[in-house]
């Protein structure tokens, strides 16, 4: 019976010391569908080049192709519209500003919680303005944005953004771009569990 009780007892300790050797540091999948899509909104103000500054609200979207060869991996599509409206420090008191422009950015992961990102976007732009000519005063351009900023995490899904753009709407007046310029900062959830 002593016997019997000890081998007994030897396997169970046996058992009990390997289980730590089956642990499981990282989990095996997630649970839920998680998808390679953030969305934002942010304050913006913008330097008009018209007259003075305007400030307003920004949204945007970008999806993010993160199962790409290496040499392509942070490669996405961002879509973004943009109204300018409030904070006139200019002296044209009907001035509004509208964009709205899709496009490719290609954001770096080196780092977890810290992603520095840049894009190329086209679209078109609206602008609401006071001129001389009572049956002019809103135009439409087609228009292309240079911009770049930073992502960084700062609670689970929900990341901050900085972001810098420099707008060209050529062929404004007489041959002439205009060239509006900014900055936006605001908060996106990120759909993709963490990038």
């Amino acid at each position: 019976m002593r016997k019997k009780f000890l081998k007994m007892f030897l396997a169970v300790l046996l058992v009990c010391a390997s289980i730590p050797a089956f642990s499981q540091i990282v989990p095996a999948g997630r649970t839920g569908k998680a998808w390679p899509l953030s969305v934002g909104v942010a304050y913006s103000n913008y330097d008009t080049d018209w007259s003075g500054r305007l400030s307003g609200g920004t949204l945007w979207a970008d999806w993010n192709f993160y199962k790409l060869p290496p040499l392509l991996d942070g490669f996405g599509i961002e879509v973004e519209a943009r109204d300018l409206s409030n904070g006139r420090t200019g002296a044209d008191p009907k001035l509004r500003m509208d964009t709205f422009e899709g496009g490719v950015i290609y954001t770096t992961h080196f780092y977890r919680r810290f992603h520095p990102y840049a894009k190329f976007l086209f679209g078109d732009g609206s602008i609401d303005f006071t001129t001389s000519d009572p049956h002019y005063s809103h135009d439409t351009r087609s228009m292309y944005v240079p911009g770049a900023g930073a992502d960084t995490r700062f609670y689970k899904s929900l990341w901050l953004r900085a972001n810098y753009e420099y707008q060209f709407w050529p062929n404004f007046f007489n041959h002439h771009a205009m060239n509006p310029s900014g900055f936006d900062i605001g908060v996106a959830y990120d759909f993709g569990r963490f990038r």
